[in-house]
Protein backbone atom coordinates (compact mmCIF):
# COMPACT_ATOMS: atom_id res chain seq x y z
CA UNK A 1 0.00 0.00 0.00
CA UNK A 2 1.42 3.15 -0.75
CA UNK A 3 0.48 6.29 1.15
CA UNK A 4 1.07 10.20 -0.35
CA UNK A 5 1.81 13.18 1.90
CA UNK A 6 -0.52 16.08 1.48
CA UNK A 7 1.29 19.55 1.29
CA UNK A 8 -0.51 22.42 2.48
CA UNK A 9 -0.19 25.82 1.21
CA UNK A 10 1.29 27.88 4.32
CA UNK A 11 -1.29 30.58 4.69
CA UNK A 12 0.34 34.30 3.45
CA UNK A 13 -0.46 36.91 6.50
CA UNK A 14 0.07 40.86 6.46
CA UNK A 15 0.33 42.98 9.88
CA UNK A 16 -1.19 46.15 10.31
CA UNK A 17 -0.28 48.18 13.04
CA UNK A 18 -1.70 51.98 14.31
CA UNK A 19 -0.70 54.73 16.72
CA UNK A 20 -2.57 57.82 17.26
CA UNK A 21 0.31 60.10 17.97
CA UNK A 22 3.74 60.32 16.78
CA UNK A 23 5.63 60.10 20.32
CA UNK A 24 3.84 56.39 20.45
CA UNK A 25 5.27 53.25 19.62
CA UNK A 26 4.35 50.21 17.13
CA UNK A 27 7.04 47.65 18.18
CA UNK A 28 4.72 46.12 21.29
CA UNK A 29 2.08 45.25 18.55
CA UNK A 30 4.41 44.40 16.08
CA UNK A 31 5.99 41.57 18.53
CA UNK A 32 2.68 40.24 19.85
CA UNK A 33 1.10 40.20 15.86
CA UNK A 34 4.36 38.40 14.55
CA UNK A 35 4.18 35.76 17.32
CA UNK A 36 0.57 34.83 17.11
CA UNK A 37 1.55 34.53 13.51
CA UNK A 38 3.93 32.22 14.04
CA UNK A 39 1.70 29.94 16.65
CA UNK A 40 -0.91 29.58 13.85
CA UNK A 41 1.92 29.17 10.94
CA UNK A 42 1.25 31.96 8.85
CA UNK A 43 3.95 33.60 6.68
CA UNK A 44 3.97 37.23 7.12
CA UNK A 45 4.78 38.87 3.70
CA UNK A 46 3.97 42.35 4.68
CA UNK A 47 4.12 44.71 7.94
CA UNK A 48 1.51 47.98 7.12
CA UNK A 49 1.89 50.88 9.76
CA UNK A 50 -0.11 54.25 10.57
CA UNK A 51 2.14 56.53 13.16
CA UNK A 52 0.33 59.86 14.42
CA UNK A 53 -2.54 58.92 12.49
CA UNK A 54 -6.80 59.06 14.34
CA UNK A 55 -8.04 56.30 13.68
CA UNK A 56 -11.21 57.98 12.98
CA UNK A 57 -9.55 58.76 9.21
CA UNK A 58 -11.31 56.71 7.01
CA UNK A 59 -8.54 57.26 4.64
CA UNK A 60 -4.74 56.37 6.16
CA UNK A 61 -1.59 55.91 4.39
CA UNK A 62 -1.03 52.22 5.92
CA UNK A 63 -4.42 51.14 5.87
CA UNK A 64 -4.74 52.09 1.84
CA UNK A 65 -1.82 50.47 0.90
CA UNK A 66 -3.03 47.27 2.54
CA UNK A 67 -6.15 47.41 1.07
CA UNK A 68 -5.07 47.80 -2.34
CA UNK A 69 -2.29 44.57 -1.55
CA UNK A 70 -5.54 42.65 -0.35
CA UNK A 71 -7.14 43.70 -3.80
CA UNK A 72 -4.23 42.09 -5.57
CA UNK A 73 -4.82 38.79 -3.62
CA UNK A 74 -0.76 39.10 -2.55
CA UNK A 75 -2.00 38.01 1.23
CA UNK A 76 -4.84 35.69 2.70
CA UNK A 77 -4.86 36.81 6.32
CA UNK A 78 -4.72 40.01 7.86
CA UNK A 79 -3.36 40.16 11.80
CA UNK A 80 -4.38 43.24 14.14
CA UNK A 81 -3.42 44.01 17.67
CA UNK A 82 -7.17 44.98 18.16
CA UNK A 83 -10.56 46.62 16.79
CA UNK A 84 -9.67 49.89 17.44
CA UNK A 85 -6.30 49.69 15.24
CA UNK A 86 -8.46 49.56 12.44
CA UNK A 87 -10.99 51.17 12.91
CA UNK A 88 -13.02 53.65 15.39
CA UNK A 89 -16.53 53.59 14.25
CA UNK A 90 -18.70 50.56 13.80
CA UNK A 91 -19.41 51.26 10.50
CA UNK A 92 -15.70 51.94 9.30
CA UNK A 93 -14.67 48.76 10.57
CA UNK A 94 -17.49 46.35 9.02
CA UNK A 95 -16.56 48.28 5.67
CA UNK A 96 -13.14 47.36 5.99
CA UNK A 97 -14.02 43.55 7.03
CA UNK A 98 -16.54 43.01 4.85
CA UNK A 99 -14.44 44.18 2.10
CA UNK A 100 -11.83 41.63 2.98
CA UNK A 101 -14.73 39.13 3.17
CA UNK A 102 -15.13 39.38 -0.21
CA UNK A 103 -12.13 39.19 -1.06
CA UNK A 104 -11.73 35.58 0.41
CA UNK A 105 -9.52 37.65 3.44
CA UNK A 106 -9.43 36.20 6.69
CA UNK A 107 -9.52 39.25 9.33
CA UNK A 108 -7.97 38.22 13.04
CA UNK A 109 -7.49 40.38 16.14
CA UNK A 110 -5.28 39.65 18.36
CA UNK A 111 -6.92 41.09 21.90
CA UNK A 112 -10.09 40.17 21.14
CA UNK A 113 -9.15 36.52 19.95
CA UNK A 114 -11.80 36.81 17.10
CA UNK A 115 -10.94 35.45 13.40
CA UNK A 116 -14.04 35.83 10.40
CA UNK A 117 -13.24 32.47 9.45
CA UNK A 118 -16.38 31.20 9.88
CA UNK A 119 -19.76 32.73 10.99
CA UNK A 120 -19.40 32.67 14.31
CA UNK A 121 -16.43 34.52 14.17
CA UNK A 122 -18.34 37.18 11.58
CA UNK A 123 -21.63 37.34 14.42
CA UNK A 124 -18.93 38.25 17.12
CA UNK A 125 -17.00 40.59 15.20
CA UNK A 126 -20.33 42.74 14.95
CA UNK A 127 -21.16 42.38 18.11
CA UNK A 128 -17.95 43.34 19.74
CA UNK A 129 -17.27 46.45 17.69
CA UNK A 130 -20.66 47.80 18.63
CA UNK A 131 -19.70 47.31 22.34
CA UNK A 132 -16.45 49.09 21.53
CA UNK A 133 -18.26 51.69 19.83
CA UNK A 134 -20.63 52.18 22.46
CA UNK A 135 -18.01 52.36 25.21
CA UNK A 136 -16.13 54.81 23.58
CA UNK A 137 -18.99 57.28 23.44
CA UNK A 138 -19.64 56.56 27.18
CA UNK A 139 -16.35 57.63 27.76
CA UNK A 140 -16.45 60.52 25.95
CA UNK A 141 -19.39 61.84 27.53
CA UNK A 142 -18.00 61.32 31.02
CA UNK A 143 -14.38 63.37 29.85
CA UNK A 144 -17.11 65.92 29.04
CA UNK A 145 -18.88 65.89 32.21
CA UNK A 146 -16.19 65.93 34.08
CA UNK A 147 -14.57 69.47 31.77
CA UNK A 148 -17.77 71.46 32.89
CA UNK A 149 -17.90 70.49 36.22
CA UNK A 150 -13.87 71.12 36.61
CA UNK A 151 -14.99 74.70 34.43
CA UNK A 152 -17.59 75.20 37.01
CA UNK A 153 -15.28 74.70 40.19
CA UNK A 154 -12.92 77.48 38.46
CA UNK A 155 -10.04 74.75 37.77
CA UNK A 156 -7.79 74.68 35.07
CA UNK A 157 -8.53 72.25 32.10
CA UNK A 158 -6.05 70.85 29.50
CA UNK A 159 -2.43 71.00 29.80
CA UNK A 160 -0.60 72.75 32.45
CA UNK A 161 2.10 75.31 30.87
CA UNK A 162 5.44 73.84 29.50
CA UNK A 163 7.79 74.83 32.46
CA UNK A 164 10.87 74.78 30.11
CA UNK A 165 13.17 77.03 28.86
CA UNK A 166 11.66 77.73 25.13
CA UNK A 167 14.14 79.97 23.43
CA UNK A 168 16.97 76.77 24.90
CA UNK A 169 14.95 74.47 22.90
CA UNK A 170 14.62 76.25 19.79
CA UNK A 171 18.08 77.40 19.80
CA UNK A 172 19.31 73.86 20.26
CA UNK A 173 17.20 72.51 17.70
CA UNK A 174 18.07 75.09 15.18
CA UNK A 175 22.10 74.73 16.16
CA UNK A 176 21.80 71.06 14.57
CA UNK A 177 20.72 68.98 17.24
CA UNK A 178 18.16 65.96 16.42
CA UNK A 179 14.43 66.08 17.31
CA UNK A 180 14.90 63.03 19.68
CA UNK A 181 17.93 64.71 21.47
CA UNK A 182 16.56 67.92 22.23
CA UNK A 183 13.11 66.53 24.01
CA UNK A 184 15.55 64.03 25.40
CA UNK A 185 17.40 67.07 26.83
CA UNK A 186 14.52 69.28 27.75
CA UNK A 187 12.57 65.95 29.43
CA UNK A 188 9.68 66.93 26.65
CA UNK A 189 8.25 65.07 23.59
CA UNK A 190 9.42 65.26 20.33
CA UNK A 191 5.98 66.65 19.83
CA UNK A 192 6.26 69.44 21.65
CA UNK A 193 9.98 70.08 20.33
CA UNK A 194 7.81 70.79 16.78
CA UNK A 195 5.22 73.14 18.40
CA UNK A 196 7.88 75.17 20.32
CA UNK A 197 10.05 75.13 17.00
CA UNK A 198 6.60 76.14 15.07
CA UNK A 199 5.61 79.51 17.42
CA UNK A 200 9.23 80.23 17.19
CA UNK A 201 9.27 80.16 13.28
CA UNK A 202 5.76 82.20 12.88
CA UNK A 203 7.14 84.85 15.51
CA UNK A 204 10.72 85.17 13.87
CA UNK A 205 11.94 88.38 12.68
CA UNK A 206 11.69 87.98 8.94
CA UNK A 207 8.19 87.18 9.72
CA UNK A 208 8.00 90.03 11.92
CA UNK A 209 9.77 92.07 9.28
CA UNK A 210 7.28 90.55 6.60
CA UNK A 211 4.03 91.66 8.56
CA UNK A 212 5.34 95.65 9.04
CA UNK A 213 5.83 95.58 5.04
CA UNK A 214 2.93 94.57 4.55
CA UNK A 215 1.36 96.83 6.97
CA UNK A 216 3.53 99.90 5.33
CA UNK A 217 2.87 98.96 2.01
CA UNK A 218 -0.81 99.30 3.10
CA UNK A 219 -0.10 102.31 4.84
CA UNK A 220 0.94 103.67 1.62
CA UNK A 221 -1.91 102.66 -0.48
CA UNK A 222 -4.14 103.80 2.13
CA UNK A 223 -2.28 107.33 1.62
CA UNK A 224 -2.68 107.95 -2.02
CA UNK A 225 -6.48 106.98 -2.24
CA UNK A 226 -6.74 109.96 -0.03
CA UNK A 227 -4.73 111.80 -2.00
Amino acid sequence: MRFTRRVYAMKTAAIYVRVSTPDQHVESQLYDLRALSAQRGFEVVHEYEDRGVCGKKARRPGLDALMADARRKKFSVVLVAAFDRIARSTRNFLQIVDELDSLGIEFVSHREGVATGGPMGRLFVTIISAIAELERSLVVERVKSGMRRAKLEGRQIGRSRLDINREQVVIDRRSGMSLTLVARKHSISRASVCRLMKEANGNSPAAALSSVGNLAAFSAVEGDSRR
